[in-house]
């Protein structure tokens, strides 16, 4: 298990908690980052990550990537 900032570029990852505090935990369950929804990591560089989750596109701040626990299940 690492957090959604460790996860590298092209790998696909489980979702297993998201510890966001407040709204934006809110916001996260709203966007589908919900635990056991698959993600992919489209890009990982910079400051912001790119998943698509749910056949959506989402850029998430590094910070709030480091509250969500992802499981690796391809890479």
């Amino acid at each position: 298990m690492l957090n959604l900032a460790d996860a590298p570029r092209g790998c696909k990852a489980k979702v297993i908690m998201v510890g966001a505090p407040g709204t934006w935990g809110v916001r996260l369950l709203q966007m589908g980052i919900t635990p056991g929804a698959e993600i992919e990591v489209v890009e990982n560089s910079g400051g912001l990550i790119l998943i698509r989750a749910r056949g959506s596109l989402i850029s998430i701040g590094r910070g709030i990537a480091r509250r969500i626990l992802v499981e690796l299940i391809s890479h």
